[in-house]
């Protein structure tokens, strides 16, 4: 298999169209993610987002274009081709599941067992490797790894959430709006991960209807308005938060 070089982009959407129907839900989109890099994505509601992440995520199928990873066209059909490609999706509700325990939620569907056929789980391991995550985004002080996920408060699933990204070593992490309806140190500590999974080679694209959490986190942000890209570098640096809310509504148009 060739080596990707240094310079290829980790993700790039080129030219992507969805119809459902006869809406034109997106519109000759193109989205390149660089590698250790977190993108905002921003706009407001029916700008395109969700499909857009949608699409990327595998849970809808785009009418055309063309989706490379690492340089590499790939056939995005379902979330098992995202997962496969290193694409992990953390939505609004964390997608996990209340009545079972941290330990089980971060290995959902990639479970550890013993023996190599029909083997047991391997709880034991598991709750191990749990806790230890655990320790790492900060939230392991009282709560072992053998806790319902419906007993921890918004922000620590969300943390539980990123950190079972983190462990498969997902190559992209995509957030949904994931500090809405948290508290200010929640939203915090969510952010503080965030920074984390960058600082450790993952890259993430940032959805959120609060621009000021964007701003704290991100590299260059991207604004989509009625299905299409109206921006795509934006800075923090360079940018104030009044510039990239006249970019969303149309006011200004970004050079």
């Amino acid at each position: 298999m060739a080596e990707t070089s240094a310079d290829t982009p980790l993700v790039e959407m080129r030219h992507i169209e969805k119809y459902y129907g006869r809406v034109h839900a997106l519109h000759d989109v193109n989205l390149t993610i660089r590698k250790g890099e977190i993108v905002g994505l921003l706009g407001d509601n029916g700008a395109g987002k969700s499909t857009l992440i949608k699409v990327l995520s595998g849970a809808v199928p785009y009418t055309s274009g063309e989706i490379l990873i690492k340089g590499r066209p790939v056939s995005m059909t379902s979330t098992n081709d995202a997962i496969d490609a290193g694409i992990e999706t953390i939505y609004q509700d964390s997608a996990l599941v209340p009545q079972l325990s941290i330990a089980r939620n971060l290995f959902l569907g990639r479970e550890l067992c013993r023996g190599r056929v029909l083997g047991r789980l391997d709880q034991d391991r598991m709750n191990s490797i749990a806790g230890d995550l655990l320790k790492r985004v900060g939230i392991s002080k009282n709560i072992p790894p053998t806790t319902p996920i419906g007993s921890l408060s918004g922000g620590e699933r969300q943390a539980v959430a990123i950190a079972r990204a983190m462990y498969f070593d997902s190559d992209l992490i995509i957030l949904d709006e994931p500090t809405n309806n948290l508290g200010v140190a929640e939203t915090q500590g969510v952010l503080r991960f965030v920074r984390e999974a960058r600082d450790k080679g993952h890259s993430c694209i940032f959805i959120a209807h609060n621009i000021h959490h964007v701003f704290q986190v991100v590299d260059r942000m991207v604004v989509m308005r009625r299905g299409t890209v109206v921006a795509d570098d934006l800075s923090p640096k360079t940018s104030t938060i009044q510039d990239v809310e006249d970019v969303i509504t149309g006011d200004h148009v970004a050079l």
